[in-house]
């Protein structure tokens, strides 16, 4: 059974940790996500997580080589494939790793694209609001039976700061900045697979099946 080794890839709100905890139960992949990545490192006290805190602590940006070398020690546990989330955000990262990658023989499959307008990602994030106890709603697609109050302990809901629509239009000009490139050059190795994000969970994931179908790489699930 072959190793099945994917990269998924869209702006903030798209969806991504839905469809990625399907792909990685269906075909049993590893999951790999930066930012947890970088939060256990440095909890288990490892060299990388040492070296990485030290830039944390005084706001700077993790050296992409030491995030690589997290990415690749992960990589190399993964004996049937693994799924990337959050990496690489740069063209700079996606050299670093397509060279690493080369090296150990472990080629990239496909990576798949979740596509959302700006507008509805603002609405979808900016929509949100959330209790002291983590419960979440949506002004309008799940909005709660007394606006402003949580159904589940009628504590108040807020809107966090990370999700106002100041704040969500600056992180898009971010990922179109830095990660949006990521598309073209993808798209010319003949690796995207772009699918529709603006359906409903179930339709996306349907796409994102047939896009691994399509391109002969969907054989484990």
């Amino acid at each position: 059974m072959n190793e099945l080794n994917l990269i998924l890839l869209g702006p903030p709100g798209a969806g991504k940790g839905t469809q990625a905890a399907r792909l990685r139960e269906d075909f049993d992949l590893r999951y790999i996500a930066t930012g947890d990545l970088l939060r256990e490192h440095r909890a288990n006290e490892t060299d990388l997580g040492l070296r990485a805190a030290r830039y944390m602590a005084s706001g700077q940006l993790v050296p992409d080589e030491l995030v690589t070398a997290m990415i690749i020690e992960e990589i190399e546990q993964a004996s049937d494939g693994f799924l990337l989330d959050g990496f690489p955000r740069t063209v700079a990262q996606a050299d670093a790793l397509d060279a690493e990658l080369d090296q150990r023989g472990h080629p990239l499959d496909a990576v798949l694209l979740i596509d959302v307008p700006d507008e509805e990602l603002v609405e979808r994030i900016s929509g949100r609001r959330v209790c002291p106890d983590g419960h979440v709603y949506h002004v309008k697609y799940d909005p709660p039976a007394k606006v402003g109050i949580c159904d589940r302990d009628g504590k108040p809901l807020i809107q966090r700061d990370d999700d106002k629509p100041e704040t969500v239009r600056n992180r898009l000009r971010v990922y179109h900045e830095q990660t949006e490139p990521l598309v073209e050059r993808y798209g010319a190795k003949g690796l995207l697979r772009p699918v529709d994000g603006t359906l409903s969970p179930d339709e996306v994931y349907e796409q994102l099946r047939g896009a691994l179908a399509e391109s002969g790489t969907e054989q484990r699930a």
